[in-house]
C-alpha cells in the first residue's frame, strides 16, 4: 500500500444497535460536494442490550465482521469512526448562559457563542454522568429575544437557553476503550436519533415541527425538532426485541426462530381481518412441528405494538411539543417496517405519521438496499461527520488495488483503517419499563386460549 493525497474527504458512520451493527464508509467531493456511499456492512449481533454492551466477544465480532465487509467493497480503511449511541439513561435539561461581549466593535463571533455554550456546562454534573450534546435553544441579545443566529449582531451581553443532554458515563467509556482495543480512534459520539435526523429530514420539517422516532431493536428514541431546532429528546427501553421476546414466549419458540416469525408473516391486526391461516415451524430434537395461527401471531405483535405507541404518546405530551408537531411524525429504525405500525401509530397519536428512509439528501451513489430505515442511523453519522469536520483533509490516506469500489462511479484508492472492538462491562441497571411484562404475558395468554 502506497500514500497519496486525493481530493476527497472519508466519513464513517458506526451504528452500534441491540441486534445489528452497520457501517457506512461515505467520501465527499471537496470541489462539487457530491456525497457517495463507497461501502456497507452490516450483521446481527445480540451482545448489546437496550444500547449497553453485555458481551465483549459477540459484540467485537460483529463489529470486526462490518468492518471486513465495507472495506472490502470500497477498498477504503478507515483510521476514525463516529460512533452512533442510544440507551434509556439519556437525560436532558436547560441551563441558562449569559456573557459579556468584549469586541471593541461589540460584534457577536462564533467564538462568542461556543464560549457562551461553554460557559452552561460549569453546573455541578453527577460523577457517574457525561455531557454528550450541547444545543442552544435560542439567544437573547441586550434583551432582544428569540434571536437565532446572533454571529455578525452587535450588543454588549449574550443570553441563551442551552439543551444539555448527558448519558451515564461508563457505557460510553466501554465504547472508547473498545476502539482503542482495536487501534482505532473514535472522531465523535452522537445521538442515534440526532443522526437518523439527519439522514431522513429535512430542513421544512424540522422548521414546521417533527418528532422522529428511531423504533430499533432494544430502545425507541425521539427527537423532536421546532422552528428548526432541537426542543426534546428522549428514550425507553421498549422496542422491537420486546415484540419478539413476546412471540417467543407465548408460542414458545427459540429467539432466532421468533425474529424470523415477526419479520416473515408479523404484521398489525385490526378488526378488518378474517383471513387466517396456519404456520408451521419445524420440531426440536425428534418433537412434531409446532402450527400456530397467522391470526394468533399478529395478536401477540399487536398488544406489544400498542404499548410502544402508547409510550411514545406519553413522551410526546411530556416534551409539551405534541401541539406543534405542523408535519407529524416520522418513524425509522427496523420496527418502522412492521407492517401496519405506521398506521397504528398514526391512529394512536391522532398524527400523520410517514416511515423515514435516508433520501431527500444529495447523495450520489445510494444503492436500493441502502434506501431502508435500517441503515438511517448510520447514513446520518457520515454525513454528520461532513457537517462537523467540514475542511478537515485525510492524512495518509492508503489505497488497496485488490479490492473493488461497490457503490460510487468511479475506481476507489483511498484507504483509512476501520475496524473495531466492543468492551463488556453493563453499568447500572435501569428500571425496566415494560411495566409488568409477566402479567402482560400472563394475560394475554389467558386471552388468547379463551378466543
Amino acid at each position: 500500500m502506497s500514500d497519496f493525497t486525493r481530493n476527497e474527504d472519508i466519513s464513517v458512520g458506526l451504528d452500534i444497535g441491540s441486534s445489528k451493527i452497520c457501517l457506512i464508509i461515505a467520501s465527499k467531493d471537496k470541489k462539487t460536494n457530491e456525497i457517495k456511499i463507497l461501502g456497507i456492512g452490516i450483521t446481527n449481533c445480540d451482545g448489546l442490550s437496550r444500547g449497553v454492551i453485555t458481551n465483549i466477544e459477540k459484540t467485537s465480532n460483529s463489529i470486526q465482521e462490518v468492518v471486513r465487509q465495507a472495506e472490502q467493497q470500497s477498498g477504503i480503511k478507515v483510521k476514525e469512526v463516529i460512533i452512533g449511541f442510544a440507551a434509556d439513561h439519556i437525560i436532558s435539561q436547560i441551563q441558562k448562559g449569559i456573557i459579556s461581549i468584549t469586541n471593541p466593535n461589540r460584534e457577536i463571533t462564533k467564538d462568542d457563542v461556543n464560549r457562551l455554550v461553554e460557559d452552561t456546562k460549569k453546573y455541578q454534573l453527577p460523577a457517574d454522568r457525561r455531557i454528550i450534546e450541547s444545543i442552544p435553544q435560542s439567544f437573547i441579545l441586550d434583551n432582544q429575544n428569540e434571536i437565532y443566529d446572533p454571529v455578525g449582531m452587535s450588543g454588549v451581553r449574550l443570553e441563551s437557553n442551552v439543551m444539555i443532554i448527558t448519558s451515564l458515563n461508563s457505557p460510553l467509556e466501554n465504547l472508547e476503550k473498545a476502539v482503542e482495543r482495536a487501534n482505532l480512534k473514535v472522531k465523535d459520539i452522537v445521538l442515534s436519533p440526532l443522526a437518523a435526523a439527519e439522514s431522513t429530514l429535512i430542513k421544512e420539517e424540522k422548521d414546521l415541527g417533527v418528532a422522529l422516532i428511531d423504533i430499533g431493536a432494544g430502545t425507541t428514541d425521539i427527537a423532536i425538532y421546532s422552528d428548526s431546532i432541537l426542543r426534546y429528546v428522549s428514550s425507553f427501553g421498549v422496542a422491537g426485541r420486546s415484540i419478539t421476546d413476546d412471540i417467543r414466549k407465548v408460542l414458545q419458540v427459540l429467539q432466532k426462530d421468533a425474529e424470523n416469525i415477526k419479520k416473515q408473516y408479523g404484521y398489525i391486526h385490526t378488526d378488518k381481518d378474517t383471513e387466517d391461516r396456519k404456520i408451521t415451524l419445524p420440531g426440536i430434537g425428534g418433537r412434531p412441528p409446532k402450527e400456530f395461527s397467522k391470526l394468533f401471531l399478529s395478536q401477540i405483535i399487536t398488544a406489544r405494538a400498542e404499548e410502544i405507541c402508547q409510550f411514545i404518546l406519553l413522551e410526546l405530551k411530556k416534551s409539551n411539543y405534541y401541539d406543534k408537531l405542523g408535519e407529524g411524525v416520522v418513524i425509522t429504525g427496523g420496527t418502522s417496517l412492521l407492517n401496519g405500525f405506521d398506521e397504528l401509530l398514526s391512529n394512536v397519536l391522532r398524527l400523520p405519521v410517514k416511515i423515514g428512509i435516508p433520501s431527500g439528501i444529495s447523495i450520489y451513489g445510494l444503492s436500493q438496499e441502502i434506501q431502508n430505515p435500517i441503515y438511517s442511523v448510520s447514513v446520518g453519522l457520515a454525513l454528520m461527520g461532513f457537517k462537523k469536520y467540514n475542511g478537515n483533509e485525510i492524512q495518509n490516506i492508503e489505497t488497496n488495488k485488490n479490492t473493488k469500489m461497490v457503490f460510487a462511479d468511479d475506481e476507489i484508492n483511498t484507504q483509512n483503517k476501520e475496524n473495531i472492538e466492543v468492551i463488556e462491562k453493563e453499568d447500572k441497571k435501569k428500571e425496566d419499563k415494560k411495566s409488568g411484562f409477566d402479567n402482560f404475558i400472563d394475560k394475554l395468554k389467558t386471552t388468547l386460549t379463551n378466543l
